[in-house]
Parts: C-alpha cells; structure tokens; sequence
C-alpha cells in the first residue's frame, strides 16, 4: 500500500501513520499529551519520543492536566532521574507550567478541544494538491503562527510556530496524508463527520 514516506519501514511508526495521525481528535487528555510530547520532540525525532510515549505517559500521571498541575519541585527531581523519558529540565518544567495554563484555558473556553480546534486551517487555505515536496516548503502556516502566539501571551511555553503545526497535523486539524496515502481518503470521511468542539458561550 501507498503511503507517506516519513515513517519508513518502523512497525510502531507505520502503525502510528496508519491508525493515529490526522485523525481529528477532541478528548482533553490527549490533545494536552500531544501538545507537551512535541515540545519533548524539539531538537529530536517524533519516533524517538513514540518509542517512550507508554514511558511518558507513566511518568506524567497519563497526562491528565489537572494531575500535571499538582507536580512540585520533588516530581521535577523524580523525573531527571527517569531514564524511560527525555530527562531535559527546562521541557519537563514547561509540560508542569503548561498544565496549569490548560487548567486556566479549560475554564475559560469549557475544554482545551474547543480552543484548539478553533485554529483549524480554512479549507480554502490549504493546498490543492500534498506531496512530499508541499510539505517539506510547510513546516509552519498562519494559523501555526496565530496559534502559538496565542499559547505563548497566556503564558505556555515550547509551543513555537513549527511545534503548533506538528501538532495540528498529529490531531487531524489538517489532513497532511499525501494525495496517494491510502490513509488519506479515510480521514477526509472522518473530518466530515467529526463533530467540531465549540467553546463555551
């Protein structure tokens, strides 16, 4: 079968190509996973960090935000010490840091799905035609850009434009399956159908 080429002959990434990403995603816990594993992911590849999600979830109480929020200085030390993750001081501080801003986000728009799923790119926007070559020029869009400024004036940090967009991909606010992936038809049903979060009014 035809798909992207990015993830290679890897077992655990065709299977993370073919059964997670760009699938449209509105559960909390997941979506604020997402987000912190792509900071953990700057400067890296997203199979390393794959090959120690079950780890980081282990770590991180299941990336439940208000379980993150509660992490003191104690946990910061705990988690330096943990070889399953990536032991790097200032991302761990920023996943505890952003927890708490998710908190603040949740009750302001009644859930981080509803937030997120505001800066879906307009259809209008996106490229007629993904090929390898579209994506390798769009590793940021204006909406990447729009986002991760918002994130960073209320206060989250490791959410730069390229991180913002990765994440976008990952959570099915845009479909980056190439033209021929046989994934890709899939998931344009799927958005069809998905029922987008709104926030509260």
């Amino acid at each position: 079968m035809k798909r992207c080429s990015w993830p290679g002959e890897d077992p655990l990434y065709v299977r993370y190509h073919d059964e997670e990403w760009g699938r449209p995603v509105s559960d909390d816990t997941r979506l604020f996973e997402k987000i912190c594993l792509e900071g953990f992911q700057a400067g890296l590849s997203w199979i390393t960090i794959l090959r120690k999600r079950e780890n980081f979830r282990k770590a991180f109480k299941g990336f439940a935000p208000a379980a993150v929020a509660r992490f003191t200085a104690k946990d910061v030390q705990r988690l330096l010490k943990d070889e399953g993750i990536v032991r790097h001081r200032g991302k761990i501080e920023s996943t505890i840091n952003n927890a708490k801003q998710a908190l603040s986000l949740i009750e302001e728009k009644g859930s981080l799905a509803a937030y997120f799923w505001s800066w879906e790119t307009p259809a209008a926007e996106r490229p007629r035609t993904v090929t390898r070559e579209t994506l390798m020029k769009m590793t940021t869009t204006a909406q990447s850009i729009a986002m991760s400024k918002d994130l960073k004036k209320r206060g989250w940090s490791f959410v730069g434009p390229t991180t913002s967009y990765a994440f976008m991909q990952a959570m099915g606010l845009v479909n980056d399956h190439i033209d021929d992936c046989h994934v890709r038809v899939e998931i344009e049903r799927t958005r069809k159908k998905f029922i987008r979060p709104v926030t509260r009014s």
